[in-house]
């Protein structure tokens, strides 16, 4: 009896890992069709998009770009079902991010070392995009990966742009609370005019970001210019420490992104002033451009999702599934794992983008600092060969001592 219950045991334990196995491989196999399927739509849909539903029409060029839409497609979709399996790493993830200090992902190249690079105190995250793009919601999604109140705010959020014109001054916001390995700031919107952009930019880049700081436009009116004013009430109170910039995460609306793809006449500007911004030299570190995230994806299908993701990728001149970063308004662990990933990559460029550090004024600097030792000492022997002149002209100078008296000799004066 004890064999034949072992017997129906195995039987059914054996049953059960097939029927796992089974569902497993039918899952993939079912993604793998979803795939296909969603390949087949964007397509069918690029297709008639483009040549007004006539594909056999398409000529040479256009066909290869269609493969490669139809590829990336894939490629995206994938992301999105990789995150889901991904969720176990996550702890791992986050412990990477919270164990960074600046220089962390420095590689040995070009036989420099670590102590060859200028390492920042603070690696700085720079945020930038139009208005309502989401950028102060984005630096409340951040902090809350590694906050045990997920909904902890931060940053003031406008709800309706239109109302509430966003932010004016700069913020500054370590990642994680109260740690000192970098920080995310927060910016004003980028304006409708490209020459303030460039301007305001530059500023930034080449001239450091200072938590506090109010950003005036020459656009502003006279109204606008008295209530910024008012606000700052401690206008000049602002941090006297200016932080480099190392990265720039550019913010973009992807329901924008979206209506633009839907109707391009009515957002061909806002399309233009992304590529116009993206493309600002100084947003660049070397040949690395800036990191891109979308907002606002959970107002949007997955499909709709991987469609911006595409032409972001197309209009911007970056990869698609490796440099643009969806992080939609979600408190799941597939939007937290993307929000760490987007991190790693940024602080990753940061620290292989440092500058080095000068060996000239380096030089210079050593041999100053002898020249400053060896003049010490020669001042220091110099004042001492004048003490001991001094004090020799002293001794010299002294009066001699008196002869003792001879008592024996002069006995006759006292004897009388």
């Amino acid at each position: 009896m004890g064999g034949d219950r072992d017997h129906s045991t195995a039987v059914s334990v054996e049953s059960s890992s097939t029927g796992k196995i089974t569902d497993n491989l039918s899952k993939e196999q079912n993604l793998d069709d979803l795939l296909t399927l969603n390949e087949g739509n964007m397509m069918d849909y690029d297709n008639l998009d483009d040549m007004g539903g006539s594909p056999c029409s398409i000529s040479f060029d256009v066909s290869i770009l269609q493969r490669r839409r139809g590829r990336v497609y894939k490629d995206v979709m994938s992301s999105y079902f990789s995150l889901e399996r991904r969720k176990g790493t996550l702890t791992e993830a986050k412990s990477k991010i919270v164990s960074y200090t600046p220089g962390t992902w420095i590689e040995v190249v070009g036989g420099l070392r670590r102590s060859d690079y200028k390492l920042p105190k603070v690696t700085t995250l720079l945020l930038i995009g139009p208005r309502g793009s989401g950028k102060s919601s984005l630096v409340n999604r951040i902090s809350s990966v590694f906050e045990d109140d997920k909904f902890a705010v931060r940053a003031q959020v406008s709800y309706n742009s239109s109302v509430n014109k966003g932010t004016y001054f700069l913020h500054e916001y370590m990642i994680p609370r109260g740690s000192t390995s970098f920080c995310l700031y927060d910016t004003r919107s980028l304006s409708d005019n490209s020459s303030e952009n460039s301007e305001m930019l530059k500023s930034w880049i080449t001239k450091g970001v200072r938590h506090g700081e109010l950003v005036v436009r020459d656009s502003d009116s006279t109204s606008v210019r008295r209530a910024m004013k008012c606000k700052a009430r401690e206008i000049g109170h602002w941090s006297r420490e200016a932080r480099m910039v190392n990265v720039v995460i550019f913010v973009v609306n992807g329901v924008s992104v979206l209506q633009y793809l839907e109707d391009s006449n009515d957002n061909l500007s806002y399309a233009d002033m992304l590529a116009e911004t993206f493309s600002c030299p100084y947003l660049s570190l070397k040949d690395d451009k800036p990191v891109v995230v979308f907002t606002h994806g959970d107002l949007l299908t997955r499909s709709e999702r991987a469609r911006v993701c595409i032409h972001l990728g197309e209009l911007l001149g970056i990869p698609p599934d490796k440099q643009i970063f969806d992080i939609p308004e979600k408190f799941d662990a597939a939007t937290e794992l993307t929000i760490l990933d987007m991190l790693q990559y940024s602080l990753q460029h940061a620290d292989r983008n440092l500058p080095c550090r000068t060996r000239t004024l380096e030089k210079v600097g050593a041999v100053f600092q002898v020249m400053c030792l060896v003049g010490i000492f020669l001042l220091t022997l110099y004042i001492a060969h004048r003490l001991r002149k001094l004090m020799g002209k002293d001794m010299r100078r002294s009066p001699a001592p008196e002869a003792p008296l001879d008592w024996y000799a002069i006995r006759h004066l006292w004897l009388a």
